[in-house]
């Protein structure tokens, strides 16, 4: 009879990897309890509504969209059953501090067109390094995004890296991008794709070439009503699979006998025995749950990946002419990075992106309002910024995007939430505010993040953004993928 009791599975945090793997074990036949000690599931990728606005407070785009069919899929279901995605045409507006202007549209002779006008050669440039990313993602998806770090590569993980050109896994994202462009504008338009999982163009290696391929290749695309309705989605998956879903219950510690994990122990003192352990909180914090001496401990301030100053405003007219995204870059870019890793502070002059889904979707605002999310990059903190930090900030954002021509809409804006680093740190468990996790900076911390199956207890396992293989939607979903893989492999 043992050999037919039902296995057990308890996943730490309600996050979008913690979701998605609760999801793909029910299916499996697991009995998953999810913990979130947060209100609300989801973790970042969550939303905010007041007023008839709705904000994503997270990810404001997806990216590889048969990434999320796949796992509908999985669980017996559809992406379309649950969700509508309208891809985002053009991809962005860039505003320079000189004054230059462009739209990176996904018209390929348009686009060819608009980088002739910045520098022909370019056009060229332009091509190589779509190859260079198409090449790598390629590779990519029979390596990196398919298993797990140090697990036993199979025959095709084998082939595929015998073909992997290390110049590329070594050389820097900067050179790689100066080295396709010559047009200023350009480069500082490519170097920003790094920020993508919280890290610096200076420090990562070229590799990260296969992020603006991915977007440009595939798209970036909107979710009718906001991205939450990904997460409003796998609830429902997850319920209908028969996964336990709790929230306001923050699980305190991870039981285990040894090197083997047994179970939870919640904040109100409730223990609970599991088969298996998914931790989908910050990887550095496991080593605290499982009480000390079984892991590296809580990593330091300079391997933090970046965290954001986010204002979300919903303001009362429409902003005509403006882009769904919009980047208004600093004047001083490498200056910007050092501000943020070097110095840990705000920059004094930030890079500004801003988007506006109510451009595309009318659901997510009033009749004749904007909904705005505004987003600089900041560094992760020791301790939570002062009001004065916090009002310095706002000064530094509204600057930059005054200087770009954005409009004064002070005065009607009549629905404003701001986000700190310490409100990120707070709200979602993350040390320092980081985002991501760790940084990616240097080849180690870009692919050899921390794994999903734990090195040294058995019956753990991690998926999300801070784990293999890092931040973005796309690639959460892939943790979760591989995690539950891993499970299945392991804990039969």
């Amino acid at each position: 009879m043992e050999a037919l009791r039902q296995r057990r599975a308890v996943v730490i945090g309600g996050g979008l990897g913690g979701l998605a793997t609760a999801v793909r074990l029910a299916a499996r036949g697991w009995r998953v309890e999810v913990f979130e000690q947060g209100p609300r599931l989801g973790g970042k990728m969550n939303t905010f509504e007041r007023e008839g606005f709705r904000f994503d407070t997270g990810p404001s785009l997806i990216t590889m969209p048969w990434v999320f069919e796949e796992l509908f899929e999985a669980a017996g279901s559809s992406l379309s059953r649950h969700v509508r995605l309208t891809q985002v045409s053009p991809l962005a507006d860039y505003v320079y501090a000189d004054g230059t202007r462009f739209t990176y549209t996904t018209s390929l002779p348009e686009w060819l067109e608009t980088v002739k006008q910045l520098e022909p050669r370019d056009r060229e440039g332009f091509m190589k390094f779509m190859r260079l990313g198409a090449r790598l993602f390629a590779l990519s998806r029979e390596t990196f995004l398919r298993r797990a770090p140090l697990e036993p590569p199979d025959l095709r993980s084998l082939g595929a890296l015998r073909q992997f050109p290390l110049r590329h896994a070594w050389g820097s994202y900067h050179s790689t991008v100066a080295a396709h462009f010559r047009s200023p504008h350009l480069r500082q338009m490519f170097e920003r794709y790094p920020t993508y999982v919280g890290s610096s163009p200076y420090r990562t290696p070229a590799t990260f070439a296969v992020i603006p391929y991915i977007e440009y290749a595939y798209g970036g695309w909107h979710v009718e009503g906001g991205l939450y309705r990904i997460v409003e989605s796998l609830i429902d998956l997850a319920r209908d699979l028969g996964v336990s879903l709790h929230t306001s219950a923050r699980v305190s510690a991870i039981e285990h006998e040894g090197r083997r994990a047994r179970g939870v122990t919640l904040a109100d003192g409730t223990k609970l025995q599991a088969d298996v352990v998914v931790m989908n909180g910050d990887a550095a914090l496991t080593d605290e749950m499982l009480g000390g001496g079984n892991g590296n401990g809580l990593r330091s301030q300079s391997e933090r990946s970046l965290s954001g100053f986010v204002m979300l405003l919903g303001v009362k007219r429409k902003l005509e002419g403006l882009a769904h995204h919009t980047v208004y870059f600093a004047e001083d870019y490498r200056r910007e990075f050092s501000q943020l890793f070097d110095e840990r502070r705000f920059p004094e002059d930030p890079t500004v992106y801003v988007c506006a889904p109510s451009r595309t979707d009318p659901c997510v605002a009033p009749e004749g309002c904007e909904t705005l999310f505004v987003m600089a990059n900041a560094p992760s903190v020791e301790s939570p910024w002062d009001e004065r930090q916090t009002e310095e900030a706002k000064a530094g954002v509204f600057g930059r995007l005054s200087k770009g021509g954005f409009p004064d809409v002070a005065r009607e804006t009549v629905v404003s939430d701001v986000w700190t680093p310490g409100r990120f740190a707070r709200d979602y468990v993350s040390p320092g505010g980081a985002i991501y996790g760790t940084h990616s900076h240097g080849w180690r911390r870009a692919f050899l993040r921390p794994p999903n199956r734990h090195a040294r207890v058995g019956g753990l396992y991690h998926v999300g953004g801070s784990s293999h293989p890092g931040g973005g939607t796309p690639t959460v979903l892939l943790s979760a993928k591989i995690t539950t893989e891993l499970i299945e492999r392991h804990e039969r």
